[in-house]
């Protein structure tokens, strides 16, 4: 019996009503060196922007302590007014204070700050899809969520969702509003949070995977090269590839600053994997 190809579905649906194409793009590195300040070449990330959507990205990531605000900017430089079907998802909770320095800010204080600040770049009257970037172990979640909550019934932003949290934190966020989609880092070779993934199949909740490739895994690397080398793809289609097949929740988020890039990143989703490349990613110990 020959080794088929695999299939998977190419859309999902947020929250019930946000229909988006599962690669998507996460608008992290258009920034500067340790996503700090302006990039290095400012054309060319309008350029990739405006690509990916030509592409037929329709779910952008991004969040206002990307540069801080670099991103946001840009991507609406680039291209506000938004086609009908893109959903642009941000998120707030961290602050800044130097290149690749991540301090965590959920007090609802910071947020409405981070809110006001993220419609006002994006152009927006109302944020398709808001999360929260990291629970604040400074501040009482409940304030979170209240905080969370208030917004959503004032209109400011459709959805909410979650970054870096437990099953239990998805339970508790659910006491004050539905939790639509979860990002949360995951890859073939770093499954820690495959209860978590669990959880958002079985509740139709979108998951997001960040740094979906962990190459510092030199057993899961070399059988990811393997698949590779046999298809003519890159290892990073590969990983990206599997995510797709592992379940249908899976949306992606690959981020680059370089239209070469961005255009090979598209091209995952035309690899067509066997189930004997699935089994042996599988295998993989994470």
């Amino acid at each position: 019996m020959s080794d088929t190809a695999t299939s998977f579905g190419k859309t999902f649906t947020i929250g019930g009503d946000l229909s988006v194409n599962r690669l998507g793009y996460g608008a992290m590195r258009i920034t500067g060196k340790g996503i700090w300040g302006p990039p290095k070449d400012k054309d060319e990330a309008i350029r990739v922007l405006k690509r990916a959507v030509e592409l037929g990205v329709n779910f952008i990531d991004t969040a206002d302590s990307y540069g801080p605000y670099v991103s946001e900017e840009l991507i609406a430089e680039a291209l506000h007014p938004y086609p009908d079907n893109l959903v642009i998802a941000t998120k707030g909770g961290l602050t800044r204070t130097g290149p690749d320095q991540w301090p965590v800010n959920a007090h609802p204080d910071h947020l409405k700050e981070a809110l006001e600040g993220s419609l006002k770049r994006l152009k927006l009257d109302q944020i398709d899809l808001y999360q929260l970037h990291r629970i604040d172990p400074k501040v009482p979640a409940e304030d979170t969520f209240e905080f969370l909550k208030k917004i959503q019934k004032e209109g400011k932003v459709k959805h909410i969702g979650l970054s870096e949290v437990s099953v239990d934190d998805i339970k508790k966020a659910q006491r004050y509003f539905e939790v639509v989609s979860v990002q949360n880092m995951y890859s073939v070779d770093n499954r820690k949070w495959e209860p978590v993934l669990e959880y958002c199949i079985e509740n139709n909740i979108a998951f997001i995977p960040w740094f979906p490739l962990n190459a510092g895994n030199v057993d899961a690397l070399e059988k990811i090269k393997q698949i590779a080398q046999k298809h003519n793809a890159t290892t990073h289609q590969v990983a990206l590839n599997w995510l797709l097949h592992h379940a249908d929740n899976i949306l992606l988020i690959p981020g680059t600053s370089s239209v070469k890039h961005l255009e090979e990143n598209m091209k995952t989703i035309e690899l067509e994997l066997t189930t004997g490349d699935i089994h042996l990613l599988d295998s993989i110990s994470a």
